[in-house]
Order: structure tokens, then sequence, then C-alpha cells
């Protein structure tokens, strides 16, 4: 089974444990000392990451990015109600109550920094929040990224006899990671009607690939 970026965050962490502390979400302001109700959130969430480039990369750098204490932009610590809200939106479909500014220069950062591609959708509402913002410098150290050896995983496309529900609606999976993990995919614009499931973010007439 093709490896999927989720399993690979599951990485425990040994030699620290924090007995006590204050936290803030800049998500929407809740302050906690009880860091239960805290939630570690990947900034560009994994599959969005995958979505945008991930897919390609070999398994030691989906675990780097998973696991990143590189950049402190990209692991935050919000409110769990937070999170749950945000789950794998990207800024055209969902931004924070608070801290508008500060999440979209953490977003640029973080895909700089992994070379992450950015859709139309995405950009235009990255453009829109940053005209309300500060200019500000952003520094970035890009992390090294390796691609897969073995290139996407390949399979037959499920029966073209089935209508083509909107885009984004796959009946079966709710994600290209999982298409693939499952032996579906690449799917080729006016051959497969699975195409329109998904947004093919860089243009070239393959998604899941």
């Amino acid at each position: 089974m093709f490896p999927s970026i989720p399993a690979e965050s599951l990485v425990k962490v040994r030699g620290c444990d924090i007995q006590r502390g204050k936290w803030r979400s800049y998500y929407d302001g809740a302050v906690t000392r009880d860091s239960t109700s805290f939630d570690i959130d990947h900034l560009v969430p994994l599959a969005e990451a995958w979505d945008s480039g991930a897919r390609r990369w070999n398994a030691e750098t989906r675990k780097r990015y998973a696991n990143d204490l590189g950049d402190r932009r990209s692991l935050v610590a919000v409110s769990a109600s937070s999170n749950r809200s945000k789950s794998d939106q990207d800024p055209a479909e969902w931004m924070p109550d608070l801290g508008q500014c500060q999440y979209v220069r953490q977003w640029v950062a973080v895909k700089i920094r992994w070379t992450l591609k950015v859709d139309a959708a995405e950009k235009r509402a990255l453009l829109a929040q940053a005209k309300h913002c500060a200019n500000t410098t952003v520094t970035v150290r890009r992390a090294a990224t390796g691609r897969s050896s073995s290139g996407p995983a390949s399979g037959t496309a499920r029966s073209p006899q089935a209508p083509a529900p909107s885009r984004g609606s796959d009946p079966q999976f709710s994600y290209c990671y999982q298409a693939i993990a499952a032996g579906y995919g690449p799917y080729v614009r006016g051959r497969d009607p699975e195409y329109a499931w998904y947004t093919d973010s860089d243009g070239d007439g393959r998604v899941c690939e």
C-alpha cells in the first residue's frame, strides 16, 4: 500500500514531558492551562500538502514534513475546536477568526519552505487577505525534498459507466492519496470520468498521479 503522510505524523516524542503551562490559540483567541483541550495543527494540512506536491515525495521527506520542528510556523498549538473547524481546508475555504494576517504569512512560508504548489483559488484568497495586512518580510529556510523512486501508483480506473459527480465528490475516497493507496489513478482529462472528481492543481490534465 502506498504510504500516506498522516501515518508518518504519528512519531512518538521522547525526552520531553510538559507538566504545565499556558497556551493561547491565535486562530480564535482561546486560552487554556489544560493541554488536552488544544491540538498541534499542521498549518498546511497533510492532505493539502499531499495534493500540492507531497504525493511525489519519498517516505523520508513525508516523515520530515509531518514532524517539522525546523520551522516554528509548520506546527502550531491551537484550540481543538478551531482545528476541527479548519480540518484540511486551504485559505480559499477557511480562515481563522483572528490573526488572518499571521495565518497568511505562515501559510505562504510553509508552502515556500516545502516547495508546495498553490492553486488559483488559494492564491486569490491569499492575495485578497494580504491587501489588508502590513508589508512584511518573510524569511524562509527551504527544506530538502526527495522524490519517490517508485513513482505514482498505477491501477485500473473504476467503471466509466458511472455518472461523474461534481468536482471533489468521489463517492469512495475523500482524497487522492487514498485512491492511489487503493490502486486507482492517475485519472486523465477526456478519458476518465473520475478526473472531474478532483482538482487538477497543476493543470496538466492528470489527477491522482
